[in-house]
């Protein structure tokens, strides 16, 4: 599973070939978030607030790099990078 980018601990990660809608996992320690592109928001997982916060800020902010990262997932191309939230 490519890193995407990482933040205050929290790592970024899409799934090459991986089932509709676009979405994006979100690990925190134990946490995991999945999270969907299109529209934003928390389809399933459990990580303490400040952390679905942030991931959700992140994510309105790069919106559409990550759905060029879905596509690329999708055809099986490298990811490219997103910046992380500072």
């Amino acid at each position: 599973m490519p890193l995407i980018t990482e933040f205050y601990g929290i790592l970024i990660r899409m799934f090459y070939n991986d089932h509709a809608p676009p979405h994006f996992h979100a690990v925190y320690g134990e946490h995991e978030l999945v999270v969907g592109i299109s529209p934003i928001r928390i389809l399933d997982g459990q990580a303490p607030n400040r952390v679905r916060s942030m991931v959700l800020e992140w994510s309105a902010l790069h919106q559409t790099e990550l759905l060029d990262d879905w596509e690329r997932c999708r055809r099986a191309e490298p990811l490219l990078p997103i910046p992380p939230l500072e």
